[in-house]
């Protein structure tokens, strides 16, 4: 041979232990190590051999079945778990929110209570205050109304002093307020 391969190695688990058989070991044993040709007899003795399954050969691979079922159902299994742990994470998640959007309307039911409360409250507000404006601007037309008549009065009076005077030729004793 040019090149040697490393021997292949096949790893079998049988009841929880591992064996490792090596296939050269195995396809030498099946192949005539000489060139010379063997007797047919002995030639026909091996090649039946080879063929013919024996027992651990058997046995490997039910073995080779039972491990491949079992870890099969593992498999299964773990997608299920996965399965049903993805759908109580969604419940979970599905509920949190529900939960979080009932709160949220909660919350913003309530600033709007506050809000129509505070509207309200200014309303009222508004309407004392233009009330008071409204007292304040009656107040003043009286007091204008006041002012006016004894502004009126006033000059009425002066009139009447003026005509006085004049009709009996007297004048005012003082004429002017500063003097």
């Amino acid at each position: 041979m040019a090149e040697e391969k490393p021997a292949a190695k096949v790893e079998v688990e049988a009841e929880g232990a591992s064996v490792v058989k090596d296939v050269e070991e195995e396809k030498t044993a099946i192949v005539p190590a000489s060139e010379e040709k063997p007797d047919d007899s002995k030639a026909l003795a091996i090649v039946e051999q080879a063929v013919e399954p024996s027992a651990t050969d058997r046995d490997a691979a039910l073995t080779r079945v039972a491990t491949e079922k079992r870890l099969s159902l593992i498999k299964a299994w773990e997608e299920n778990e996965k399965v049903k742990a993805e759908n109580k994470a969604l419940k979970k998640m599905s509920s949190i929110s529900a939960w979080e959007n009932s709160k949220k309307a909660e919350v913003e039911a309530e600033l709007k209570k506050k809000e129509e409360e505070l509207e309200k409250k200014k309303a009222e507000h508004a309407e004392k205050v233009k009330n008071k404006i409204a007292l304040i601007h009656k107040e003043a037309e009286e007091k204008r109304a006041i002012a006016e008549a004894k502004r009126g009065e006033e000059a009425l009076k002066a009139e009447e002093k003026a005509a006085k005077y004049r009709a009996t030729g007297l004048t005012p004793k003082r004429i002017f307020g500063f003097f």
